[in-house]
């Protein structure tokens, strides 16, 4: 008989919601962070595929996920550049604060705009390069994100304004750029920056020259790291990401159980003397449980339904108001599906079993 698990729902929908309304915040947790995790690591992985110099110059320490140090001497940038296998030599300082509206992080770049885009063959778009303290220029993403415009108006460094002279393409690094001398005068560092971007002569091996330019006496000492190295992606940057996202898939699990169970455990109470009345017509133990695990994987349907529609809003709110990307890893996805639907499926187990053990005549006679 369908009325068990139609005539339910239609019946009592305000706590059919509530027990779909459980299932959705799983699926959707899983899909909102996932989402922003992949999202963030391809966007990092895309910025950093277009630096196209081999090796980055450093001191020990001065380069981290979310933090920066300012304190290679830029006087190094004429000494790389007599090494054999140096091609040219562009010093970089990278900036990292907190996201302009108070979510996530921001970096910024302080770079010589010739010698840099040149390097890496990205080129203005609109606009001209900034020359003054207070003019930056930013990727197309951040301009389309933002709705910005050349003549708009960023604020920088604790709400310090800076005005977008132009937009660039393709993205490569941080979003946002000013002169290097900008940032220095900025953060108060004349003759300083957090790296040099290295690019090595057309033949040269870029091992080769890192171990030229570890041998030299003139840059002995520091920090020599490929590019490829450095950029990695966002999983293998964030300690004990991958565990967190299994956790918080194990969690997601766990609600959407114990709601579908509780709202089977509640139906089967209140329907205590219509399962009565099915038994002694001759229902089966199996027919029984076979109806109540129908009515909770319904749920459980409406719920994974509901979950990836939020999921899919909240992700592109994110993206337009803080400017962090969201991509659907469709691994995930049949991860969030497989917990709506098992733990809807697996919550409803006992319930299920209990209602088919009832005694015909006391479920009769209960009121």
């Amino acid at each position: 008989m369908d009325s068990l698990v139609t005539a339910n729902i239609r019946q009592r929908p305000v706590r059919s919601l509530v027990s779909a309304a459980g299932v959705a915040l799983g699926v959707a947790l899983v899909m909102l962070f996932t989402g922003l995790a992949r999202g963030m690591s391809d966007e990092m992985h895309r910025r950093s595929s277009n630096v196209l110099a081999e090796i980055i110059f450093t001191r020990p320490g001065s380069m981290e996920l979310t933090s920066s140090m300012t304190n290679l001497s830029v006087k190094y940038v004429e000494r790389l550049q007599a090494i054999e296998g140096v091609e040219s030599a562009v010093p970089v300082i990278r900036y990292v604060s907190q996201g302009g509206k108070g979510f996530g992080f921001e970096q910024i770049e302080g770079v010589d705009w010739e010698p840099f885009s040149r390097m890496n063959n990205i080129a203005l778009i609109e606009g001209r390069a900034p020359a003054a303290n207070d003019e930056i220029v930013i990727d197309t993403t951040k301009a389309q994100n933002g709705n910005y415009k050349p003549g708009g108006v960023l604020q920088l460094f604790g709400g310090k304004p800076y005005r977008v002279v132009g937009i660039y393409a393709p993205e490569s690094g941080a979003r946002i750029k000013m002169s290097l001398a900008a940032m220095q005068d900025a953060l108060e560092s004349p003759g300083k920056c957090t790296y040099i971007l290295v690019k090595c002569k057309q033949g040269y091996d870029q091992v080769a020259v890192a171990k030229n330019i570890d041998a030299s006496p003139t840059t002995s000492g520091n920090k020599i790291q490929f590019t490829r190295d450095v950029f990695v992606n966002i999983e293998k940057s964030i300690p004990y990401l991958n565990v967190f996202l299994r956790v918080l898939v194990g969690l997601a699990a766990v609600v959407s159980a114990l709601v579908v169970m509780l709202a089977m455990y509640t139906t089967i109470t209140e329907r205590t003397r219509e399962i009565g009345i099915l038994k002694a017509m001759g229902a089966s133990r199996g027919y029984i449980i076979s109806e109540i695990e129908k009515e909770a994987i319904l749920i459980s349907l409406l719920g994974l339904v509901a979950g990836f529609i939020a999921a899919f809003i909240a992700g592109i709110l994110v993206q337009r108001l803080y400017g962090l990307s969201f991509e659907i890893a469709w691994s995930w996805a049949l991860a969030a599906a497989a917990i709506g639907l098992l733990g809807g499926a697996l919550g409803a187990l006992y319930p299920a079993m209990r209602a088919a053990n009832l005694d015909p005549v006391s479920a009769l006679a209960y009121e």
